[in-house]
């Protein structure tokens, strides 16, 4: 599991610089947006999120423990983040990963004062033991200790103050179902359209005092994968490359060449993608195949090509997970030329 992981953080950070160093992270932070109204796209959910908080906040109680699963760097910690803003809520961030032992976890929850938020990404991978303190924490907003050990040993029960956990995942289906039902609501944050990437880039773009004609944004937009994340990294790059080759000035032709120079194509396809689908058309005849025997070939760990590749590749229709296998569909092969 360790390879694995770190194996999924490699590929990741191709995409979305998840694991990127304190400068990007900084930059994602300067541009992430702190209210509702500010947040582009995801138009259904936010419906829903404005009846939850202002319900929420007309009764003058914590919003519900909230479940937020989708693909990286969709906006799940900035949407965890305009929840804690709209509540007038102070924001405690963790990870599953990061919460080893028991005592961390009691640590955080005795020192959540009333209405405060526990962010918890990749909870997924939170420790099944940890799980078991968290049931009662969520429900009845009190933690169950055992002092001492063996027969000394005697049960505490610590009285919280009422907090809202908000966890967030890529991998909705490796949640405990007792975990999974604690969740009062459950969002699904989905791809972008690339209109509302476009906004997102103009946004970002208005931020960091880029001069960028709609053109170019367009052509950044086309190759950000429907993804925020993707989208504010190839404006950094695009705008890197304006610097250094040119007069800082940025038109089509330019970010252009500089998504050119990252060997990112139209679509948004890198070299891994397009190896991948390469693969399997010329290996195995465009399928069907098993994923393991596609990563074996690919040298891909299988959580990485489902985490990572096949959830953008299946929404341009280029691969489809049948019984039987992978399969590459026509699409693939046109946009491939083979």
């Amino acid at each position: 599991m360790i390879e694995s992981n770190a194996e999924i953080a490699k590929e990741q950070e191709e995409y979305t610089t998840r694991d990127a160093g304190e400068e990007e992270r900084q930059f994602e932070a300067g541009l992430r947006p702190q209210t509702l109204a500010d947040f582009v796209g995801q138009t259904k959910l936010k419906g829903a999120l404005e009846i939850f908080l202002g319900a929420a906040k007309k009764r003058s109680e914590p919003i519900e423990h909230t479940l937020l699963y989708g693909n990286p760097g969709l906006g799940k910690t900035t949407l965890a983040g305009i929840i804690a803003n709209e509540m007038g809520a102070q924001i405690r961030i963790t990870s599953g990963p990061a919460l080893e032992r028991v005592g961390d976890l009691a640590a955080i929850l005795s020192n959540l004062q009333d209405g405060d938020v526990l962010f918890i990404d990749e909870i997924h991978r939170m420790n099944r033991a940890i799980e078991e303190v968290l049931y009662p924490a969520m429900e009845d907003f009190a933690l169950d200790l055992v002092v001492g050990k063996g027969p000394s040993a005697r049960a505490l029960r610590l009285t919280l103050n009422k907090f809202t956990i908000i966890g967030a995942t890529t991998r909705l289906s490796l949640l405990s179902s007792p975990l999974r039902d604690r969740f009062g609501m459950t969002c699904h944050v989905d791809f972008y359209e690339t209109d509302e990437v476009e906004q997102i880039i103009q946004r970002s773009a208005r931020l960091l005092e880029i001069e960028m004609d709609t053109d170019s944004c367009s052509a950044i937009a086309a190759r950000a994968r429907r993804t925020p994340r993707i989208a504010n990294r190839l404006l950094k790059r695009v705008r890197d490359y304006a610097e250094f080759k040119h007069d800082g000035s940025m038109n089509p032709t330019i970010a252009h060449e500089a998504l050119d120079m990252l060997a990112i194509d139209a679509l948004g396809l890198g070299d891994r993608d397009r190896q991948l689908l390469t693969t399997l058309i010329e290996a195995f005849g465009g399928g069907p195949v098993g994923l393991t025997t596609l990563a074996a070939a690919t040298h891909t760990e299988t959580q990485t090509i489902e985490e990572i590749y096949e959830p953008f590749l299946m929404q341009l229709g280029f691969l489809e997970r049948t019984p039987r296998g992978r399969v590459a569909t026509e699409k693939a092969y046109k946009h491939l030329g083979l």
